[in-house]
């Protein structure tokens, strides 16, 4: 419509795109990323989902304490510690359902919604967005974003293409190239959620 601002609503994953910033080695700064994709429209809320170790750290509550601050809406979900058949013991926390449930029960409120992450999980609920008569913007980084999830949203976002605009300058990760052992013995930022532990894809 002619004249009419888009109502812009955000949703981050953030063990995604922890993952994104580690395949690309360098870091995101979340209130560039905010300030960036607002600019676009009016900005109805941003949502970041991460989770957190039970009981949460001094240093992943400092990180939920800044997103709040930035302006995001936090969702938080607490670390499942499991063992596989080989006996290695593993904490993930999946984020999903707070994510659908925010994309599909704040629907009235935007009219553009802005999903980082390349899960292809999100297929589905961004075709219902559509017919909704949503518009949804995907962005991660092309070799971790479903080519269903590419292909569902109206647009897609390369992050690799915004470093001028959404890097952390002085912050660099650990590259996936290197290996396990040097990556282990490094210090690692205060952000790293620990659901992105060596051999955890989420």
């Amino acid at each position: 419509m002619e004249g009419h601002t888009p109502r812009i609503a955000l949703f981050i994953d953030g063990a995604n795109v922890y993952s994104a910033a580690k395949r690309l080695g360098w870091n995101f700064d979340h209130r560039k990323i905010l300030d960036h994709f607002a600019a676009q429209g009016t900005l109805y809320n941003a949502f970041y989902y991460t989770a957190v170790p039970m009981p949460i750290d001094d240093k992943q509550r400092r990180f939920t304490d800044a997103l709040s601050y930035m302006g995001y809406t936090v969702r938080t979900r607490p670390l499942r510690e499991s063992t596989d058949e080989n006996g290695d013991t593993f904490r993930r926390a999946s984020l999903d359902i707070e994510i659908v449930t925010d994309l599909l029960t704040t629907t009235a409120l935007y009219d553009t919604a802005v999903l980082l992450t390349g899960d292809g999980d999100f297929e589905r609920p961004v075709e219902v967005l559509r017919a909704r008569g949503k518009r949804v913007v995907v962005a991660s980084i092309p070799e971790m974003t479903s080519y269903e999830l590419r292909n569902a949203a109206d647009l897609y976002v390369d992050l690799g293409d915004l470093r001028g605009q959404i890097e952390r300058p002085g912050y660099r990760l650990p590259s996936e190239q290197r290996g396990a052992e040097t990556r282990a013995a490094e210090t690692r930022p205060f952000y790293l959620t620990a659901a992105l532990a060596e051999n955890d894809e989420r």
